[in-house]
């Protein structure tokens, strides 16, 4: 296999694999199903296009082939079901029902109107008979292309614990044959703050990759902003689904402005304002608007409307130095009271030594310094060398930024934290 075609499928893969299983999924019904083959699909690319060449379309190469082997599967199915039925009259209702519903998944297959398969997708893995945390786990695998590690990071979990969830929750979904389907709108509820949680971490991981060569995965922001707007749209009347879509599109607005022409990150209080996307910024404000008009007077703000009101504050202000952190400093408050996490609380503490000076922040900071959930969390010791090299304890500063550097498993993260800790010593 040539240099060029191995990098060139892997692109391929990264960007098309969740669409390419939730299309699957549709056919085949079952989600571990539709993960293996299109995991065949990407093995007949490794073996077909470095001698055949890369195709013009290589997204669409892999869609019909997936496709193509789900219906060779639905077919094999029928097959082994009509040899079954003439093995005696007890088969009867395997005649009745088992191969109508397969011929109507071949039929479905072949229609043209896919609709939105990754929501429904979403919302088949995110299925109450699933534990919460194994519903959200096995999302990220298969709709953000997660590795389990990166999910275990996220969750700041051991990785077998994420894999052990993930491998249960396939099975179970497969045992329990749940529909791949949106739900009817009195069953949406239950499954609602799953689904809204899986959009918002696809989102985060492609807004700052946990690993990799790059500092962002655009693909990953863009799919989840697309979906996050057609949840909007299908719940018109949740004010989380509309504070997600608000952060994520006020989030997005800076993607231009996060990294540097060398591809390295760029921290916020140094972006450049003018590269903002405003038509972004004009949407999420839209969106947190209608939002808070939702929760009404009466109603407490939800986690991704408070969170979406904090990235409006950094907004709407023209220059770093106008950011209304105490504002911030009362959000993340009100955040900490619903959505307690030792991660709000750190970024509360950025907020307060902001506000209120460094020396301020560097106590709650801490303060946090034994939660064994943030032993291997690397913005811990990131923002504490922050703080220490504001209050002019630039070797101790220094440290922290090699030890996050040393816990980082972004190349442009590793690389950013070890020039400030060069550059302070």
């Amino acid at each position: 296999m040539s240099r060029e075609t191995l990098p060139a499928i892997e692109a391929v893969w990264r960007a098309e694999a969740r669409t390419i299983i939730a299309a699957v999924a549709r056919i085949v019904r079952d989600v571990g199903l539709a993960e293996e083959l299109a995991q065949d699909a990407l093995v007949a690319a490794l073996e077909h296009w470095p001698r055949a060449g890369t195709p013009d379309n290589p997204g669409a190469w892999l869609m019909t082939t997936a496709k193509n082997r789900a219906l060779d599967r639905l077919r094999q199915a029928a097959l082994h079901a009509r040899k079954q039925e003439q093995l005696g009259a007890e088969l009867d209702a395997l005649q009745a029902h088992v191969v109508p519903d397969i011929a109507d998944a071949i039929d479905d297959a072949r229609a043209d109107d896919i609709g939105d398969d990754l929501l429904r997708l979403i919302f088949t893995a995110c299925h109450p008979v699933l534990p919460r945390d194994a519903r959200v786990a096995l999302a990220l695998r298969v709709l953000g292309g997660l590795s389990t590690a990166e999910i275990a990071r996220a969750y700041l979990a051991p990785e077998p614990t994420i894999a052990q969830r993930i491998v249960r929750a396939k099975r179970t979904l497969a045992a329990t044959k749940v529909p791949f389907e949106v739900p009817r709108a009195d069953e949406r509820a239950p499954r609602l703050a799953s689904v809204l949680e899986v959009i918002y971490l696809i989102f985060n991981e492609g807004y700052s990759a946990s690993a990799g060569d790059d500092a962002m995965r655009p693909a990953l922001c863009d799919e989840a902003l697309r979906v996050g707007r057609t949840l909007a749209a299908l719940v018109p009347h949740e004010s989380e689904a509309w504070g997600l879509l608000a952060l994520m599109e006020i989030q997005a607005s800076r993607a231009a402005a996060r990294v540097d022409a060398q591809g390295r990150p760029v921290m916020l209080p140094e972006q450049d304002r003018s590269r903002w996307d405003g038509d972004r910024i004009e949407r999420g404000l839209h969106a947190l608007q209608h939002a808070e008009t939702l929760c009404g007077g009466d109603r407490m703000l939800g986690p991704y409307v408070l969170q979406a009101a904090i990235a409006a504050c950094h907004a709407r202000a023209a220059r770093a130095e106008q950011t209304d952190w105490p504002q911030i400093v009362a959000l993340y408050d009100a955040l900490a009271q619903v959505a307690p996490s030792p991660v709000v609380e750190l970024n509360r503490a950025v907020a307060v030594g902001q506000a209120f000076g460094p020396q301020a922040g560097l106590e709650l900071v801490e303060a946090l310094a034994n939660d064994p959930t943030l032993a291997q969390y690397p913005w811990l010791a990131a923002t504490r060398g922050d703080l220490l090299a504001r209050l002019g304890r630039n070797e101790d500063a220094a440290r922290e930024f090699e030890h996050a550097a040393g816990m980082t498993h972004n190349e442009r993260e590793r690389a950013t934290l070890t020039a400030r800790a060069r550059a302070l010593r």
